[in-house]
């Protein structure tokens, strides 16, 4: 997949395109809907496919007190949208400028300039330019004039819930811990993503060394617990061991036993190995199933007896 990160970087003639316009954040299966229907209406013709869509949530710059926390980083969001199958991802900056664009500057500049769109696939709830003020309507509309056709996916729900998956459920979701749900209307395990940092060590003394992820990692951490998971390591730098993917028991929170750790963390014991060295290395850390609750235990041995527990629930849940 190629990833533009402006228009201009469209090389000319890069179009006809079939184009899907949205956050896509955490990209769900409502997200997959849109960009397989975009891939199905390409089939048949010379169109490339393209997903248009943002560095960031437009509400961390237009109403920050409203923004939600993001399910994905931008990292994450090209990675996620690279397997979809699509041919390319214009991932913009969004910016006062590309916020006081109106409604026909940005059809013009983006969709007709730079992809030649053909079509344009968009939610029920889209809105883009300036003040929001470009809906559905006013993009075919616009499509008419400029000669693409604007096609607004259905919702894509669930069944038992009746409710539309959205980014906002999952959300729900993931705060109270329940990654198992997370991960159907997802299509995958929810995961966070980041560099492998020093830690207090304290693993390391109990006998289950932790590999501790930067707090600038990528993705929404689910509710303090420890978890089942995987941890896929993406190498170093210098490119050694990517792709390799371990069983990990993970925790999520402060290490109330200890308490003396201010900001919630995310550390994954990789299982059965002890002199693993992930220091420097990007890892991505997936959770499948939520083993417990975070508690405070009344010392090492109770600490640590309940750690091996946990590393034999999470062996069990992972086989």
């Amino acid at each position: 997949m190629i990833v533009f990160r402006e228009p201009t970087d469209v090389p000319a003639g890069f179009g006809p395109s079939v184009v899907a316009i949205g956050k896509f954040d955490g990209v769900h299966a409502g997200h997959r809907a849109i960009l397989e229907r975009a891939r199905v209406e390409a089939a048949t013709g010379d169109a490339q496919v393209v997903a248009v869509t943002f560095d960031r949530n437009p509400l961390a710059l237009l109403r920050p007190e409203l923004c939600p926390e993001s399910l994905i980083g931008a990292t994450q969001k090209i990675q996620l949208l690279g397997e979809t199958g699509i041919d390319a991802t214009l991932l913009l900056r969004f910016d006062e400028a590309l916020a006081n664009l109106t409604p026909r500057e940005f059809v013009e500049s983006i969709l007709v300039r730079a992809l030649g769109a053909r079509s344009v696939l968009v939610g029920a709830d889209f809105r883009f330019g300036r003040g929001g003020a470009g809906t559905p309507d006013v993009l075919r509309e616009l499509g008419a004039e400029f000669g693409f056709r604007v096609d607004v996916v259905g919702d894509v729900r669930s069944l038992d819930a009746d409710r539309r998956v959205s980014s906002t459920w999952i959300r729900e979701l993931l705060a109270v811990g329940d990654v198992t749900t997370a991960a159907k209307l997802l299509g995958r395990a929810p995961y966070v993503w980041g560099e492998v940092v020093h830690g207090l060590k304290r693993g390391r003394e109990l006998g289950y060394p932790t590999a501790n992820l930067s707090v600038d990692l990528e993705g929404f951490v689910p509710a303090d617990g420890v978890y089942a998971g995987w941890l896929i390591d993406e190498g170093s730098a210098d490119g050694l061991r990517p792709g390799i993917r371990y069983p990990a028991a993970i925790s999520v929170g402060t290490n109330p036993t200890f308490d003396d750790i201010v900001a919630r963390q995310v550390e994954a014991y990789v299982l059965d190995e002890t002199d693993l060295d992930l220091y420097g290395h990007l890892v991505e850390v997936q959770f499948v199933s939520r083993v417990r609750g975070m508690v405070a235990f009344e010392g090492i041995d109770a600490l640590k007896t309940q750690m091996a527990d946990d590393v034999v629930r999470v062996r069990g849940a992972l086989t």
